[in-house]
């Protein structure tokens, strides 16, 4: 059973810094891309990284350009993103997905295994 399970969300003031972790388990995923998406109340869920399955091609949402940066360990079969200068507008529930194909999409329907999230609330 695939499984992904999202780690380090929590409350931080704005200008702070978080590191989101997504652990998959079930299968290897060293061959697809992973993505991280997030959904504030109220709103669809919207595209913020992605990143191909070697690593080398990323992609990323404007509104968190320059702020975020996406990684991951093939190893651990696990991806990371860190974010830097949150700002409030940044609170969602933070979610992982893998990948239909290697290279990163900003499309949720290029994605066929999602977590349940981590909330992230950014908020003095």
């Amino acid at each position: 059973q695939v499984q992904l399970v999202e780690s380090g969300g929590g409350l931080v003031q704005p200008g702070g810094s978080l590191r989101l972790s997504c652990a998959a388990s079930g299968r290897t995923f060293s061959s697809y891309a992973m993505g991280w998406f997030r959904q504030a109340p109220g709103k669809e869920r919207e595209f913020v990284a992605a990143i191909s399955w070697s690593g080398g091609t990323t992609s990323y949402a404007d509104s968190v350009k320059g702020r975020f940066t996406i990684s991951r360990d093939n190893a651990k079969n696990t991806v990371y993103l860190r974010m830097n200068s949150l700002k409030p507008e940044d609170t969602a529930v933070y979610s992982c997905a893998v990948g239909s194909t290697s290279y990163p999409t900003r499309e949720k329907s290029g994605y066929k295994y999602w977590g349940q999230g981590t909330q992230v609330t950014v908020s003095s």
